[in-house]
């Protein structure tokens, strides 16, 4: 029952939503947060079925792909941390008209699969979880990353870590991860601790536009709405995310 949660409800649903994007076959080019990745993953069969557009995907952390934006990368949407879209919305790279909000995820704590699940459910915790660990990694050019290299020097303990620091993708083999609770979920070898403690906790909202010399606009509005149905909303809440509204 866990795959694909919202296929029967939702096909049904965007041959509704999207009934004006049917006629010929678009390909749209999605950029996106690594963030969303499972969830657009499960949601774009259902997508393509109802509508016969193809979604071609570029994945990455939100850094880099907005550089890439920047830069002049062809796309049709775009789905980042609000943070970057509307800074993307401000420099007329993207459709003020079409920004979405999305989703939002806390960052959590993973350890291997089997590997004994260190207590974090305090600051003080987390911080002695963090210092007890051989090795600790993090995405450097990712929201969390970007966060950990501010929260660690507050909470006193970066030098205590600097030798153990990965900068890695969060698939590479550390004693303990830290990322999007939507990053951690997917992998089979690694398991969720919980999230980071209330008092430190990093809450990131993605959204989504469509890029202002996009060259599918309109199959691209389709793919927005879809993603923001109501039977879509359990796809997110499975993957880690809480929708928005």
């Amino acid at each position: 029952m866990k795959r694909n949660v919202i296929t029967t409800t939702a096909l049904g649903l965007v041959l509704i939503v999207c009934s004006f994007a049917r006629g010929d076959a678009a390909e749209i080019k999605v950029i996106s947060s690594n963030a969303l990745k499972t969830v657009l993953q499960e949601l774009a069969p259902a997508f393509e079925k109802a509508t016969e557009h193809k979604l071609v995907f570029t994945w990455g952390a939100a850094v880099p792909l907005k550089a890439q934006i920047e830069k002049g990368e062809a796309f049709d949407v775009t789905v980042l941390t609000t943070a970057a879209i509307d800074d993307l919305i401000n420099q007329g790279k993207l459709v003020a008209a079409t920004r979405t909000n999305l989703a939002s995820s806390g960052a959590g704590v993973a350890v291997r699969k089997g590997a004994p699940k260190p207590d974090i459910s305090t600051v003080e915790a987390f911080k002695r979880a963090l210092i007890n660990a051989k090795s600790v990694a993090y995405v450097e050019q990712g929201g969390t990353g970007i966060y950990l290299k501010q929260l660690l020097p507050r909470l006193g303990i970066a030098d205590a870590l600097k030798d153990k620091i990965k900068l890695l993708p969060p698939e590479n083999p550390a004693e303990i991860g830290m990322t999007q609770i939507s990053e951690i979920l997917p992998y089979a070898g690694d398991e969720l601790v919980g999230p980071f403690p209330a008092e430190i906790q990093l809450t990131t909202s993605f959204a989504t536009a469509i890029a202002a010399n996009a060259k599918e606009p309109e199959p691209a509005k389709a793919f927005i709405k879809f993603l923001m149905a109501p039977a879509a909303a359990p796809v997110f809440k499975a993957k880690g995310l809480d929708p928005a509204g």
